[in-house]
């Protein structure tokens, strides 16, 4: 009876500990955001649409949550690139393309990038529109905001997101996507809208879970950046013993020692010689170094190209970058 008596107690106590954290961290959001609007004001954003837009926002812990523990930090290359490249995937992209044919051609055609390009990124980011996310995009972005982490990043976000609001080129009532604060079919940030997102069946307004608007601003996006048509992505390799470790990245954020392919030659088993050109600018990468433990050092590893690196400035995750040409690749077979 004593033990049951301490028991409930010390729940008792827990919970308030609990409720206490989340009172304080309610009034610190809270503060936050009266800080917040009045940036996002100086910043050009009318106050009405400041006030409309932000009441509403409110501290979501899951996306901290999520935040934390994202795949690209924890699954080892095989398992990663292996779920989002698989067969279901290719059998569901090519329903899309069967039923969007017209429009993922005249795409394709009119911005020079593939249609199995836009299929792999549609069909990662969000299974091919099925997934497209339910949070409150401008309480994910305010809890990131509010957040140490990203703080600023998020900031600089949301206050584009208020822009596009304000100068109504989205609908606020339809921002409802993922915890990072991504929307559509192809998960754009509100910078990426900003800059790239086009209304290509000229309704007067962005759509991006439609087909038609979704596809073309990737596609926009792709090709803005630097994307080319038919060019390499990676190709996997073995590696001898004798490379210098210096020539291996292992970090997405910048890819450094790009050679051309002559140079690396001599460090790789592979006979790429009549696959790639000597004078190809590549790098390498082991994606498994310094994320998974226990991972050996050159193995896997990659030689990676520029339009690698053009899917880097989509998403900073060299697992993701693979997983996207990997199923570019198998759609290239079968569409």
């Amino acid at each position: 009876m004593i033990y049951m008596k301490n028991t409930k107690f010390i729940l008792l106590i827990l919970i308030s500990l609990v409720n206490f954290k989340i009172v304080i961290a309610d009034e610190s959001f809270n503060q936050w955001l009266d800080n917040f609007k009045v940036r996002a004001v100086k910043s050009g954003v009318s106050k009405e649409t400041v006030d409309l837009v932000m009441d509403k926002a409110i501290f979501l812990p899951k996306v901290i949550e999520y935040d934390r523990y994202q795949p690209e930090f924890y699954e080892d290359t095989k398992t990663y690139v292996g779920k989002r490249s698989n067969k279901k995937k290719v059998v569901k992209g090519k329903r899309i393309y069967k039923k969007n044919s017209k429009l993922i051609e005249k795409v394709d055609q009119e911005f020079l990038v593939e249609k199995e390009l836009l299929l792999a990124l549609m069909g990662i980011e969000t299974n091919f529109g099925t997934y497209l996310g339910k949070m409150d995009i401008i309480s994910s972005l305010a809890t990131l905001s509010y957040d140490k982490r990203r703080s600023e990043f998020f900031s600089k976000e949301l206050i584009t997101a208020l822009r596009l609001i304000d100068n109504k080129k989205i609908n606020k009532d339809i921002l409802y996507g993922s915890w990072a604060g991504a929307f559509g079919n192809f998960q754009f940030m509100p910078s990426t809208i900003s800059n790239y997102a086009i209304d290509y069946n000229q309704n007067s307004v962005i759509e991006l879970k439609n087909v038609e608007d979704s596809f073309a601003s990737a596609a926009n996006y792709m090709k803005k950046i630097g994307w080319k048509k038919n060019n390499h992505c990676f190709y996997r390799v073995e590696l001898k013993n004798n490379i210098p470790s210096k020539f291996l990245n292992s970090s997405a954020r910048n890819i450094k020692h790009k050679k051309n392919f002559r140079f690396y030659k001599k460090f790789i088993k592979n006979d790429l010689t009549d696959i790639v050109n000597d004078k190809e600018k590549v790098a390498i990468i082991t994606p498994d170094v310094d994320i998974i433990p226990g991972s050996q050092t050159l193995n896997p590893a990659y030689i990676v190209f520029s339009n690698y690196e053009k899917i880097l400035k989509w998403n900073r995750s060299l697992r993701f970058a693979l997983a996207v040409c990997t199923l570019k690749d198998k759609f290239k077979d079968e569409l």
